[in-house]
């Protein structure tokens, strides 16, 4: 399948784009200060994916410094996929294997030693691809989402 998509950094020019695709896509929303914040901090892991010149996808990370997910102690650098989300109609066409790709190499660049997401334990299309990714189930959080539903916590090591 030919690739339609490009994939580039975030630029506060696309914010409001940004914040639409958010509203469309996931029932989490953030203020505008939240994805700026974001970007100001990690520019390398806040990636749109654009198609003719219209933003399809994003993905959003930071980098926290905790215990590993994997039990070896001390302290780490963890990348958080924040938030990752694709226009319905683009979706199943490598965007956000795209995007995830990219933001774990800027995870990398931060010196990151494992990246995570959480995701809902219902949404199995985001769970297989994370596993195909290389992401594994490390724990659940009780009542992680506002509507009360349980999330998995997926991990993965990196280089």
């Amino acid at each position: 399948m030919q690739q339609t998509f490009t994939l580039r950094k975030f630029t506060p020019d696309d914010l409001q784009s940004v914040m639409q695709i958010n509203r469309v896509c996931l029932p989490e929303n953030y203020t505008d200060f939240f994805f700026v914040d974001l970007h100001q901090r990690f520019p390398e892991t806040f990636i749109v994916a654009e198609n003719e010149g219209k933003i399809i996808g994003y993905i959003m990370c930071r980098i926290e410094v905790g215990l590993s997910n994997y039990g070896f102690g001390g302290l780490i650098r963890k990348g958080h996929i924040v938030s990752i989300a694709v226009m319905p109609k683009e979706r199943r066409k490598g965007v956000a294997q795209a995007l995830i790709k990219r933001a774990l190499e800027g995870m990398e660049y931060y010196k990151a030693k494992q990246g995570f997401l959480e995701v809902r334990v219902t949404n199995e299309a985001a769970i297989s691809l994370y596993k195909r990714l290389g992401f594994e189930v490390t724990r659940t959080i009780s009542g992680y989402y506002s509507d009360g539903e349980d999330a998995y916590v997926m991990t993965k090591k990196l280089t």
